[in-house]
């Protein structure tokens, strides 16, 4: 057998088992799998945007955390399974953890920007949260998109933060190589949304898909296919799975904000960028800082993210980054036993404590 022939019977076997594989996923997807495992009430919702209060009853620490996930893809991939629960951690901690889920914009809801996001969701969900829990601040912890959102809301609104966690935040674009910088930074924002009005879901498959396409298009379903019979394994992909592809639409006006801006302007570290009629100066930021940073992060790359730590002024200020990925900072082992036991004794050292 020539090395041709070896060659093309590897990779026709190999598309075997992609077929086996993704034909099984869908299958099994079809049947439904469960996440979100962390018991929590809804205590409000309002323009398709709720707001979850995880359940718990050994709260040790007065001051409430409120976990600000992005618009890209549902808020679950922080709760996917109970024993990599980045909520359930921060609960049996001792902390009063409360989710910003963002819901799915409606074509109405095109002309949404951040001033409505920030300025008045996120401040209504901060009041309230203050309101529930009798304190006058909060701790907002923001991943990815909801890092720079966590951001944005402290420079404008510092009275109500008492400590800024972030974890993979966007914040200097010109210092982010990856893929997906280079890909936002050539796309035409303003031409996409004045056609569809929001950016559609189906957008997002085909990036997703772009950054990684054998890796995340074939072999992980081959990979699927030859561990299908482990349990543990095929929930957990399946898991996975369903976050990536629940992935909402985006408001057409923030879109353009979060590409135009953002991105290709680098506005947000220029001190150009505006919300709300106020201009947002990362030097302004004097809280405490705990910045959370992957050395891998395919997504986010870490200089775009450490960043955050030279622009502020906060005398406390800490950044950590570790030997993972974008997704390995809240979905994975380290994450259990490594990076949220620190951030717990960090968040512990700067709240008061409950006095039974």
């Amino acid at each position: 057998m020539g090395p041709a022939t070896l060659l093309a019977e590897t990779i026709l076997d190999s598309m075997n088992k992609y077929m086996q594989g993704l034909l099984k996923v869908q299958r099994l997807m079809h049947d439904g799998i469960d996440v979100g495992s962390t018991p929590a009430d809804v205590v409000y919702v309002g323009r398709k945007i709720r707001l979850l209060h995880y359940k718990n009853k050994k709260v040790t620490h007065r001051i409430p955390v409120i976990v600000v996930y992005a618009l890209i893809n549902k808020y679950y991939i922080l709760d996917l399974q109970p024993d990599r629960s980045f909520v359930n951690n921060l609960c049996n901690q001792g902390f009063d953890v409360y989710m910003v889920d963002w819901g799915t914009p409606e074509p109405i809801d095109k002309h949404l920007t951040f001033d409505d996001y920030i300025g008045r969701y996120l401040d209504r969900l901060v009041n309230m949260v203050m309101d529930k829990s009798s304190t006058d601040k909060v701790i907002l912890v923001g991943y990815c998109q909801g890092g720079t959102m966590s951001t944005m809301y402290t420079a404008l609104k510092q009275d109500k933060v008492s400590n800024l966690v972030t974890i993979a935040p966007v914040i200097d674009t010109s210092k982010d190589n990856s893929v997906v910088a280079a890909l936002c930074k050539s796309l035409d924002a303003d031409r996409i949304i004045d056609a569809y009005g929001n950016l559609p879901p189906e957008f997002l498959h085909r990036f997703y898909t772009m950054l990684k396409p054998f890796s995340q298009g074939i072999y992980k379903y081959v990979n699927f296919n030859e561990n299908v019979d482990d349990e543990y394994f095929r929930t957990n992909f399946l898991r996975v799975e369903r976050w990536l592809y629940d992935t909402p639409a985006i408001a057409g006006g923030l879109f353009r904000q979060w590409i135009n801006d953002i991105y290709k302007r680098n506005a947000l570290v220029k001190g150009e960028f505006y919300l709300c009629g106020k201009r947002i100066d990362l030097k302004s930021i004097e809280v405490p800082l705990f910045n959370i940073v992957a050395s891998d992060d395919h997504l986010v790359a870490p200089l775009c993210s450490t960043a955050l730590n030279q622009h502020v002024s906060s005398e406390d200020k800490i950044l950590r980054v570790y030997t993972c990925g974008h997704i390995g900072l809240i979905a994975s082992k380290l994450s259990q036993t490594v990076i949220l036991p620190e951030l717990g004794r960090w968040l512990s050292h700067k709240v008061n404590h409950i006095i039974n």
